[in-house]
């Protein structure tokens, strides 16, 4: 089984430089960043089996995981957008 990783520069490459820029000056992005990352890790530790937990603890942490994701995500979008602009 390959395991895929969902870190935010894995995932959105073109937007390495909004990425860097907003965990330098965006406290509340900073700390959303942070979670995120905490959260992808301790999943992807889990899939590879390194962690062991329940399904439904596992589930959780995916659905935190993609929660976090789109709040960042929509923090990239609205900088990037500010940027053009």
């Amino acid at each position: 089984m390959s395991l895929e990783k969902h870190d935010l520069l894995h995932e959105l490459p073109e937007s390495k430089d909004a990425i860097h820029k907003l965990k330098t000056t965006d406290q509340h992005f900073a700390k959303l960043f942070e979670t995120y990352h905490d959260i992808d890790h301790e999943v992807h530790r889990i899939e590879q089996g390194v962690e062991t937990t329940s399904d439904e603890y596992l589930e959780e942490q995916k659905k935190k995981r993609l929660s976090l994701k789109d709040q960042l995500y929509s923090i990239i979008r609205d900088y990037e957008a500010s940027m053009a602009s």
